[in-house]
């Protein structure tokens, strides 16, 4: 499920990168620059009217019609921009990538899952209201994190303070210090990838590639998802075997055990106050 999910949502990022292109590009058409020593004035240009034309030793600059021309060789501004519109577009294709494995959408949307496993409902809560749940738990838990994401990374980019491979490293810092709070006790998962990278030796949190820390915080993820749903599972369990065992006594072999037991799960999920004693305590495990 999460698989399927990942790739809608890179197919909606794809697209959207594609549309936002091509109106860069058609943008582009209406406003040139090249240099004044490369061109070459010809009959066409004579269309230019003399009161709208400026020309001096840097640049020419002509309306026609409303459309402005400007061909300036000493500009180097173009190219900056398009490099920050590529970044926003390979950004914008790993956002779900980056959405579901640096951040806490991972071990919820597992939990949640083993949980309706486990309960036996098949489809309810449907997979659509599981994802949400996760996507707005996901944004509660992460909410410090992109605090200071915004504040450090963010507001000096948008001020002119810092540029953008410095904006880059700023904003990763909290996710860094986000991912290794979380592998309290991951040491093993972070050993293993070190070794497979040939890093001997690390003294410090700074010393940690960000390559290597991301698939160790995975990993550690995973397993404490599901060490998660194997303690949920557990009462449900003890229940199935409850039932099962009073119709065998009852000569009842061959109706299912699970269409019994499902309403009696219901039940007790239902007066455990399951869903706010899993969910409360699922956060309360990113704290």
């Amino acid at each position: 499920m999460i698989e399927f999910v990942k790739k809608r949502w890179l197919l909606k990022a794809l697209v959207f990168g594609l549309i936002f292109t091509i109106a860069c590009i058609l943008t582009s058409l209406c406003r040139a620059e090249i240099p004044v020593g490369a061109t070459e004035v010809t009959d066409g240009a004579s269309a230019l009217s003399n009161e709208n034309t400026d020309v001096s030793n840097d640049y020419v600059e002509g309306d026609i019609g409303g459309l402005t021309f400007r061909f300036d060789g000493d500009n180097t501004s173009s190219l900056s921009a398009t490099l920050q519109i590529l970044l926003i577009l390979t950004i914008i294709s790993l956002a779900p990538s980056i959405l579901v494995m640096l951040t806490s959408f991972t071990r919820i949307v597992i939990v949640l899952h083993f949980v309706r496993t486990a309960v036996g409902t098949q489809t309810t809560p449907p997979n659509q209201v599981l994802i949400g749940l996760a996507l707005f738990l996901t944004f509660f838990i992460m909410s410090p994190t992109l605090t200071k994401i915004y504040d450090a990374a963010i507001v000096p980019l948008n001020k002119g303070e810092i540029n953008t491979e410095e904006a880059i490293t700023l904003g990763l810092e909290p996710i860094r210090d986000f991912m290794f709070e979380q592998m309290d006790g991951g040491e093993k998962d972070l050993q293993l990838f070190l070794d497979i990278a040939g890093i001997e030796e690390v003294k410090t949190r700074d010393d940690v590639p960000t390559n290597v820390l991301i698939p160790a915080f995975i990993l550690n993820e995973l397993r404490i998802a599901f060490i998660i749903g194997f303690l949920i599972y557990i009462p449900f369990l003890i229940l199935d075997m409850v039932v099962a065992s009073t119709l065998m006594s009852m000569g009842m072999m061959m109706l299912p055990p699970t269409t019994i037991s499902m309403p009696f799960k219901i039940l007790l999920f239902v007066v455990a106050d399951g869903w706010d004693l899993i969910i409360g305590q699922l956060v309360r495990t990113f704290y």
